[in-house]
């Protein structure tokens, strides 16, 4: 089992891993900046003329899609025409130097490039090929197209999503990209693992809708026990109380108290200890039972404080809690800018731009620094350069400044 130098580990525990980032969007390219921050080397595929779709997404920085940058930070571009013979010569080569190569297109497109997972498993059998779709490579649905929507609406989360009274409602993420793009992340470290021990490649095949399935918590097992569709509850638990939101004097908190004792100390900081013996809520069950009396003693004691005031009771005795902070307060939060969370990134402009780190923390792997900014390629950027280092040692072919002016 090979070991890796402190020198190696500082830059992650993916040095080494070279990764070709075929995907656009959202799903795929959010997969591919997780590994490159945990250290692989990402090289993005993009079109000529145009690459990832997201460069044209809003909102922009001196005509630089912030979209784009915030998921391809720390990457290389490089364009390829994949009908001429000299780049289908180029990405051979590529192949030959890489171990993981993601996907995200619509089932057939890669085989009809020439460089679909069958083929690549004969020619190239070391390689990792992930591919990430809206319904996966099988089964009735595989042939349609999937977007974040799409698999939120068809996968329940909306059902589950937004207040009993009011219309199903998108999370407001993109849920259904993200949970992919994490569950491909899994598969692809897994399938570089049991490569350590056998030197084969791996098919790795993620569905979105399958994802979904996969986030719903309890909600299918809560079905098929209850015979009862699970349904939009608001910001409460379905299955825990008091775990919601209250109304303070100034604006609502959220309370997670998710077992007895923390009900009862609760109770206290409330001033009412007698709360936790009211036999209507004794229990959890009994609790979420009678949620709407619970909501109404909780909330005429809640109100005759602010926000602030409860926060620091509550934390004071270990009662999880919290506000419900606006983005702004996100971006400036104390815990997240000790913790590294909050990193800069640049694209080709001067001018960089705050987003979320990697939250991945490992002993003895240098995070990102927050006060650098990474950056993200201009598209094609790196095509010269990856030439110059992958092409020239196998003596391919000379790439010229002309060349290179040509496919950048």
């Amino acid at each position: 089992m090979a070991t890796s130098t402190v020198d190696e580990l500082k830059k992650g525990p993916l040095h080494g891993v070279t990764v070709l980032d075929f995907s656009r969007v959202l799903a795929g390219p959010y997969c591919t900046m997780v590994l490159a921050d945990l250290g692989a080397r990402v090289i993005k595929v993009e079109k000529i003329g145009t690459g990832d779709d997201t460069r044209e997404f809003g909102p922009f920085v001196e005509k630089e899609s912030v979209y784009f940058s915030c998921f391809n930070r720390n990457k290389e571009s490089i364009v390829l025409d994949i009908k001429s013979p000299r780049d289908r010569e180029m990405l051979e080569r590529l192949l030959d130097e890489a171990d993981v190569l993601v996907e995200n297109f619509r089932p057939g497109v890669m085989e009809r490039l020439g460089y679909g997972p069958e083929r690549l498993a004969q020619t190239h059998p070391h390689l990792i090929y992930s591919s990430i779709s809206g319904f996966g490579h099988s089964g009735p649905y595989s042939e349609l197209p999937g977007y974040d929507m799409v698999v939120q609406a068809m996968g329940g989360i909306m059902s589950l999503t937004g207040y009993p009274n009011a219309e199903p409602a998108r999370v407001g993420t993109s849920f259904g990209d993200l949970g992919a793009a994490l569950f491909a992340v899994i598969g692809i470290i897994s399938a570089l693992y049991s490569r350590t021990k056998d030197a084969q490649g791996t098919r790795v095949d993620i569905g979105m809708l399958d994802c979904q399935a996969a986030l719903m918590e309890t909600a299918l097992a809560r079905y098929d026990v209850e015979n009862k569709v699970p349904t939009r509850t608001g910001d409460c638990h379905p299955s825990l109380a008091p775990f919601e939101s209250f109304q303070a004097k100034d604006g609502k908190i959220v309370i997670a108290a998710g077992n007895d004792t923390l009900f009862m100390l609760v109770a206290e900081v409330l001033g009412n200890p007698g709360l936790a013996m009211d036999p209507r809520f004794l229990t959890n069950d009994l609790r979420c039972q009678n949620r709407p009396d619970m909501v109404r003693e909780m909330e005429a004691l809640l109100q005759k404080q602010p926000i602030q005031y409860w926060i620091d009771a509550l934390n004071e005795e270990g009662v999880p809690c919290a506000p419900i902070n606006t983005i702004d307060k996100v971006l400036d939060h104390p815990q997240l800018a000790s913790r590294d969370m909050i990193v800069q990134v640049q694209g080709q402009s001067e001018k960089p731009f705050k987003t979320a780190g990697n939250p991945i923390k490992m002993t003895g792997v240098v995070d990102l620094d927050p006060n650098t900014p990474i950056s993200a390629p201009g598209l094609g950027q790196h095509t010269e350069a990856i030439i110059a280092e992958l092409m020239s040692r196998h003596n391919a072919y000379s790439f010229s400044g002309t060349d290179a002016e040509s496919e950048s």
